[in-house]
Order: C-alpha cells, then structure tokens, then sequence
C-alpha cells in the first residue's frame, strides 16, 4: 500500500518541495518572444507574493511574465545561529545521543552544521550522530549527511516522509527509542506524533523557525490592497506564510475583509496541498499545480488569471478585460479603478443598460453625485480609444455596444 502522504513530502516551509529545489529550465515559464507585439500574458495584473525565501525567483519569473509584484513576506527566518531553540536541542544531543536521526531536508541538515559550527560544537555533534542510525527522506538529505562526514543507513526511492516513517514503525514497539526529527520550519505533528505514540521519545531540531516579519508595513499593505480587490491573485509557498498573513489580518482588524475578499474576488494560489491547509479551513478556494514547484506555481497563476478574464466583442472590437487593464484588438490599455470599476458592471450583463445610479454605487468610494459617473465613463472611453464601446443611453444610463 502506498503510504500516505505528511506535510514533509510535499513542500518545505515557504517554497514549495522538499529542498526547495532550483526551478529546472522545464520549470520556467518561456520568455516573451522580441517583437511579440500580444501583450505579455500577465500584464495587467497584480500578484501578491507572501514569500520569504526564494521571493526574488517567484516575482521575478511572474515579472517576466508581465505582472505587477506586491511583495510582502508574511514570516522571517529566524538565523541559525542565533536560534535559542536549535542550540538546545543541539546540546541535549551531543549529552544524550540519540538512536536514530531523521534528516528531512538537505538544506536544513546543512544549516544545522554550519550553525553548530558556529558554535563551536560541530565535532561533538558529528560524533553524537555517528552513533545514531541516520535515515534521508531524499537524495539532497543524503548528500548533506555524507558531506558532514557521516553515512546515512537508508533513503526512500518515494523521497516521501511517509514512508520513512512507516519504516520506523515497521521496526516494532518504539519504547526507549530515542529519535532526533530535523524539522524544516514546520512542525510535522503527524510525524512526531505518530512516533510518539509508537513509544519513542523524540527530539524535534528546529532547523529555520519562522516568525512574524519585523517590519509589518509591506504586509499591512498587501492586506489593505486585497480587501480593496487591486491585487488579482495572492500566491502562498507555505502554510506558515499563509497563516501569518491572516494572523495578520486579525491583528489589524481586516480578518472578516479577508476572508470575503478570497472567497469571493482575489484569486488565491498555492505551490501545494499542505500550504493551502490554513485558507481551506476558512472555506478559501485555494488552487494550485499538479507539480508543487515555483515555475509549475507560475504557470497556474497564468492559466487561473486567463480564466478568469472576460473576453468580449464590442462595436467591432475585441476586449480582454483583466485586472487594471483591457486588451483592445490585441493592445493592451491600463485603465484607472474608477473606470475599471464602471467597466466590469457594464460587462456583467453586455449590451444591458445600466443606470447611472447603479454605476455609481460601483465607484470607489461610492457617493451621491452621478456627475462622477460621467467623468468615468469619459475616462474610460479615453482609456480604452475606441468611445464607440460604451454606448450612452439618452435618460437611461449606458451600456456595452455588443457586435451583431
């Protein structure tokens, strides 16, 4: 029976799969072509991107692409050596080896050395773990282990954290074992637990805690600009990312916007499962792409935001509505909110007038003088360089001039 499948097996904190692997060529999204003269396939929208690690790779491939970025890490990492917590658990190691070592993530294990190089303590702790069975949950584990002098027993073909486990398990009854887990950020409660139960003791190795940023400012704005509906889609490569944006939001009292906004008008993505947890809990409609990868993640956003776009044929014309601007036979043209906002209530019912009242409550920030709605509305024609698509329905308001 195929084993089933533990938040390590599928994504490291804040970046997706185990390792946080290098986006592979195959894993990049294609360069814009010289000379193409379609616009690029995310221009026009604006992409919130809560990661830490690796925020430079995902906003930069989602810029090649033609987005606008809002980055704003919702956790920081805590630096090994500095980390109180990893320098315990290191301590109590090297005083009580244990029997056996779980290394989860190469980069992880690696860090782990190097902090207690810092510390002055990396002989010591080689030599606790020499005396231990080391088991790799994958190949970029096993590599760590062995340029750290020591030699792992086994690693799982699967890579999967489940079936390490299972091994252990498989081992018999547990009591007075002694089982040093590295962690990667997360805390994998199913892992431990399980072990736990089966009798072991287990001592987690926090390798790269996570904590609230230190400056909260670019997050306040992500959230501000969600609740608003500018940002198009809000993409998340951990659990804990995903938590702390709406811990976040309890804080600052957006909570209740938040959720409304997600479920409802910003699109969210995830590179995973296990990271789409915390918004699946709040009934948030989280996607994400068959590969748990960084450019498999990019890629969904494409395809979800192409989805999602209205696409029309207007007095001749053919219109790609995305999210701060409209495709005009191929031309891509930004249109203000205002406008925008006008634009999308009349392309909810094409060729239907609506009333300047209507209109009017679509304006942001509302208000009581219809004359700003005929400014829009003037704004959008400019905007769009075609006047003849929005039609104005003498005492009755305007509409879309749909083709025949």
């Amino acid at each position: 029976m195929k084993p089933m499948p533990t938040s390590a097996d599928r994504q490291d904190p804040d970046h997706g799969p185990p390792e946080s692997r290098p986006s592979s060529q195959a894993d990049e999204p294609p360069h814009p072509r010289e000379g193409d003269a379609s616009p690029a396939p995310l221009a026009g929208y604006t992409v919130g991107v809560t990661a830490a690690r690796r925020a430079e790779e995902l906003g930069g491939l989602l810029e090649r692409r033609g987005a606008t970025v809002l980055h704003a890490p919702a956790l920081r990492i805590v630096p090994l050596a500095d980390d109180s917590d990893l320098h315990k658990a290191t301590l109590e190691l090297i005083d009580t080896p244990p029997d056996t070592v779980v290394a989860t993530t190469g980069i992880g294990f690696r860090g782990w050395m190097e902090a207690a190089e810092g510390w002055g303590e990396a002989d010591r702790l080689r030599n606790a773990l020499r005396q231990a069975t080391l088991l790799a949950r994958g190949p970029k584990a096993t590599g760590a282990i062995r340029a750290a002098g020591l030699r792992e027993l086994w690693s799982p073909a699967s890579e999967s954290s489940a079936e390490v486990l299972q091994r252990l398990l498989s081992e018999g009854p547990l009591h007075g074992r002694r089982i040093a887990v590295q962690l990667h950020g997360e805390p994998l409660h199913d892992f431990t637990d399980a072990l736990r139960h089966a009798g072991a003791t287990v001592v987690p190795v926090p390798v790269y805690r996570w904590m609230a940023p230190v400056d909260v400012g670019p997050l306040d704005r992500l959230l501000e600009a969600i609740v608003a509906g500018t940002v198009d889609v809000v993409t998340f490569t951990s659990a804990l990312a995903a938590t702390g944006l709406l811990r976040r939001a309890e804080e600052s009292g957006l909570h209740d916007g938040l959720i409304r906004a997600l479920r409802d008008q910003v699109a969210v993505a995830c590179v995973g499962p296990v990271t789409a947890g915390p918004l699946l809990e709040y009934d948030i409609p989280a996607t994400w792409p068959e590969r748990y990868r960084v450019g498999a993640l990019v890629r969904h956003v494409t395809e979800v935001l192409a989805s999602r776009a209205l696409v029309l044929t207007v007095a001749g014309h053919q219109l790609e509505v995305r999210g701060s601007a409209v495709v005009v036979d191929g031309s891509l043209r930004p249109v203000p909110p205002g406008p925008m906002a006008v634009l999308r209530a009349l392309a909810r019912r094409p060729g239907w007038v609506v009333s300047r009242a209507d209109l009017l409550a679509e304006l942001p920030g509302g208000g009581a003088d219809e004359h700003a709605v005929e400014a829009a509305i003037a704004r959008l024609r400019s905007s769009l360089g075609a006047p003849e698509i929005v039609q104005t329905v003498v005492k009755r308001g305007y509409r879309l001039a749909l083709s025949t």
